[in-house]
């Protein structure tokens, strides 16, 4: 007799289906060529959210729906595993203590935004644009001939790049650290002031011949500013961790066949 690759689960005696784990499987990420990763993911997910409805059904909980978005309102089952949730996880207080002892261990981390005054010559390429390559090229010679003529990066620009600042020469006024793409602001921060920089800046929107013309550092901002954003970010981690040890403790309780589950996953 053949044994299905990925077998049905039983949890407390309720059979979770292989066509539903493998339904479940397609929101869980896996390396390629190893969906077993993904199912063993999807079957804790299913197992887990199984162990929550019979909670609250022990708990005698009845479902409040809720609306989580403007005409999105909770189903039966999403009302029932939040209250759950709400009734089942405790996570620790946040104290100033705590905050102060994050802020401390990395102030440089809570900077005020920086400014750059940047100009750029983009050569414009999708990520799938078949000739991304051969503007790559021609790109890297444009950049060869201005390292070696800087003063041409205005003539330039105003006749080869695809972004409207070619008009102003290729500046881009001043920009703030997040107002552009991760890529670009690495380059920001790597660059020398004054030069071209040496190396083609490359991002979802093409290539960038880069020059920083002014640069200030945000400076670090005082623990009273950033205490709000901190202590929201206290709150959600401990109230994962929280949700965590609440669902292991269910699996743990739990009679699950079919399925070594490792319970601190």
């Amino acid at each position: 007799m053949s044994v299905a690759l990925f077998p049905d689960i039983v949890v407390n005696g309720t059979t979770l289906t292989s066509a539903d784990i493998a339904a479940e499987a397609q929101n869980h990420n896996a390396p390629a060529g190893k969906p077993g990763i993904a199912w063993r993911k999807a079957a804790r997910a299913l197992a887990i959210r199984h162990l929550l409805l019979e909670e609250a059904e022990n708990r005698g909980f009845t479902a409040q729906p809720q609306e989580v978005a403007p005409g999105k309102v909770e189903t039966i089952d999403e009302a029932l595993i939040r209250e759950t949730l709400d009734a089942g996880v405790t996570p620790e207080p946040v104290n100033e203590a705590t905050l102060r002892a994050i802020y401390d261990r990395n102030p440089d981390a809570h900077r005020a935004p920086s400014l750059f005054q940047p100009a750029h010559i983009l050569f414009a390429a999708a990520p799938d644009d078949e000739a991304r390559q051969s503007l790559r090229e021609h790109a890297e010679g444009v950049l060869q001939m201005l390292c070696a003529n800087p003063k041409r990066f205005a003539e330039i620009a105003r006749a080869e790049s695809a972004c409207a600042s070619r008009d102003s020469n290729g500046q881009l006024g001043q920009i703030s650290s997040r107002d552009t793409v991760p890529e670009f602001e690495s380059a920001l921060r790597a660059a020398s002031l004054g030069i071209i920089h040496p190396e083609l800046v490359e991002t979802r929107y093409g290539f960038h011949i880069l020059r920083l013309d002014a640069r200030a550092e945000g400076a670090i901002l005082p623990f009273d500013s950033v205490k709000p954003r901190l202590a929201e970010a206290c709150e959600k981690a401990n109230w994962v961790r929280a949700a965590q040890s609440f669902t292991a403790d269910l699996l743990e309780k739990a009679k699950i066949t079919g399925l070594n589950i490792d319970i601190a996953a």
